[in-house]
């Protein structure tokens, strides 16, 4: 298994394991377009965890010039608990430390308990006092 960035052969079978692996009921479906956009804008922020061919793990470690946001940190469900998300944010915190982030953010679903888990181990913490604004564009 190694990690590398994906690229845009790499986006139908990720968006294939997104439906497989990651959580979110209420997110507007990843298309191709979306994702071919986020790897041309910032080919190394969309790091994988593969497998010869099959992609196990993924995380989005976006970086805006001021804040270091995490985001679709998904592992296959057959391959958790093999080190393999450490992995991801181990590399994804790296990046970060390169660009000189000092501090790294997740979307975390409330009820995705597995996930807070997950996040809770690697040494991040819920912050209670904040909630999540959005609006479709």
């Amino acid at each position: 298994m190694n990690l590398r960035a994906a690229d845009e052969a790499d986006i139908p079978a990720l968006l294939a394991f997104w439906k497989l692996a990651a959580e979110d009921t209420n997110r507007v479906d990843d298309d191709t377009a979306a994702v071919a956009a986020l790897i041309r804008r910032d080919p190394e922020a969309l790091v994988l965890a593969v497998d010869g061919d099959e992609i196990v793990g993924s995380l989005i470690a976006g970086f805006d010039g001021w804040r270091c946001h995490l985001y679709r940190f998904a592992v296959h469900p057959d391959r958790r608990r093999q080190g393999i998300g450490k992995l991801l944010l181990d590399a994804a915190e790296a990046r970060f430390r390169s660009f000189g982030g000092r501090r790294a953010d997740a979307m975390v679903l409330d009820d995705n308990t597995l996930a807070h888990h997950a996040w809770s181990a690697s040494g991040y913490r819920a912050q209670p006092e904040w909630r999540r604004w959005v609006k479709g564009l």
